[in-house]
């Protein structure tokens, strides 16, 4: 039971993977992928945020003050004096306070103070509180202002910018995983081929071997054998490794850790007849790249700027409203901060304000000017990044056709390379040949095999070159 769980685990720890399994675990788990979908909830979040900038900010507040010693209230202080005091009776402020007290209500009040303070001449009346609390509810509107607008139009742009960015990240990371793939399965091939010739050469070695010691080969036969033996070993080894660390650098651009283990399931065949035909006449579609999509987008986003000051002049119409209750407590005669006396003393604001810039120095002209020059320069940027797809596509074009010749080619080569080693080998056991020209046919045979496979990979190469140009 333990051997067979550990069979498994061992299975599961070495995952055979296509080419298709290594895109798809890519475009899930690669950190280029989760940066831009991050970046894509941002972008939603800016556009929740401006738009909250013009819809009703409400705030609430409260307040408490109350001064600790009497003496230091910024008071207004009335005092008759000694004897008593009198109002000036054709003053505004005696003929007001009389009408409110009634007639002669403001004699009988002189009187009773100029009373008091004669007996306490240092007394006084004092006009604030010693303690006041207040709250604050206010609400305050954007009306009209031609940078939100602006602002709120930017902002869903910006959405599609970043959304073009992570189309781009996502054609990235799949090209840098089908780039990173095909050597890898370029030298896993290649070792399948050895392994082969190898197997082959050692049973050719034994039989040797066997011929020698029964006195019908010479030992020359079975050194030079034994000596080709061993160089397809220690390239075998080369290989072996070179392909552990391409297979390294697979795992990496896939955002797989390096310690996981995979194997490739893929072969330079298959993924030949699964790429389908081959577009080779049809005129490129700029549109159908992502990067495209993305520089027209931010050539978008340096014109919405260009709008933005444009029109400096515009005004700012905004309304608000305040309402403030209070309460005021602790007037008196003397140092008392006694809390049984308070005053409920409301207030309540409305208004509008509209703000008409005049003059800035000349700064919104220059952001213009800056922002225009940012336009055209996406504009020669677009002009460029056209001529490097155009560029693009003709040479990986002419790349598959080049490779097409040399697959036609080298199965030739490989066809009469693999007639002279069986050729070779007949007259090597029928005693009429030597050991010299199988190890040369062998040669031929393995280097025959390396030039297809060389030339099927280039073709493999140009066929998806052409489909990264047409934006498939």
């Amino acid at each position: 039971m333990l051997l067979a769980f550990g069979a498994i685990l061992r299975a599961q720890s070495n995952q055979a993977m296509r080419l298709a399994d290594c895109i798809q675990y890519a475009l899930e788990n690669h950190p280029d992928i989760k940066s831009a979908q991050l970046q894509l909830k941002d972008a939603d979040w800016r556009v929740k945020e401006n738009f909250a900038t013009g819809l009703p900010q409400i705030s609430a507040g409260v307040s408490y003050s109350g001064f600790l010693q009497r003496g230091g209230l910024p008071s207004s202080a009335l005092s008759f004096g000694g004897g008593g005091g009198s109002i000036d009776q054709n003053s505004p402020f005696y003929q007001t306070l009389d009408q409110a007290l009634g007639n002669g209500g403001v004699d009988a009040l002189g009187q009773f103070l100029g009373a008091a303070f004669a007996s306490d001449p240092d007394s006084k009346i004092f006009f604030n509180p010693v303690h006041s609390i207040s709250g604050t509810l206010g609400v305050n509107q954007l009306i009209f202002n031609n940078s939100y607008l602006i602002a709120i139009r930017a902002a869903k742009y910006y959405r599609q910018y970043v959304d073009n960015q992570l189309a781009v990240a996502r054609q990235t990371v799949r090209n840098r995983v089908i780039d990173a793939y095909l050597p890898a399965l370029l030298i896993s091939e290649n070792l399948s081929i050895l392994d082969k010739n190898i197997g082959n050469l050692e049973k050719l070695f034994s039989d040797t071997k066997a011929i020698n010691k029964a006195g019908f080969a010479e030992q020359l036969d079975v050194d030079r054998l034994e000596l080709s033996l061993s160089t397809l070993r220690s390239e075998r080894g080369n290989l072996a490794r070179q392909r552990e660390i391409v297979v390294n650098v697979l795992k990496f651009n896939m955002g797989m850790l390096v310690a996981n283990e995979i194997s490739l399931s893929d072969d330079v065949p298959t993924l030949l007849a699964a790429s389908g035909d081959v577009d080779l006449t049809s005129p490129i579609n700029f549109m159908a790249r992502p990067e495209y999509l993305l520089l027209l987008k931010g050539r978008d986003l340096s014109n919405i700027q260009v709008d933005l000051y444009r029109k400096p002049w515009m005004p700012t119409v905004a309304g608000f409203a305040q309402w403030q209750p209070g309460y005021q407590g602790g007037f008196g005669n003397k140092s008392s901060d006694s809390f049984d006396k308070w005053y409920y003393i409301p207030s309540a604001v409305a208004g509008l304000s509209v703000s008409v810039p005049i003059w800035d120095g000349g700064g919104s002209k220059a952001k213009k000017e800056r922002a225009i020059i940012s336009a055209q320069t996406v504009e020669i940027q677009k002009q460029m990044l056209e001529n490097a797809f155009s560029l693009e596509l003709d040479g990986a074009r002419k790349q598959y056709l080049n490779a097409q010749e040399r697959v036609a080619n080298q199965e030739k080569n490989l066809a009469l390379a693999q007639r002279i080693y069986d050729t070779t080998q007949i007259k090597y056991k029928a005693g009429i040949g030597s050991s010299f020209e199988i190890t040369q046919s062998e040669s031929a045979l393995y280097n025959a095999q390396q030039g297809l496979l060389q030339a099927r990979f280039d073709l493999l190469t140009a066929k998806v070159a052409i489909k990264k140009a047409l934006g498939q």
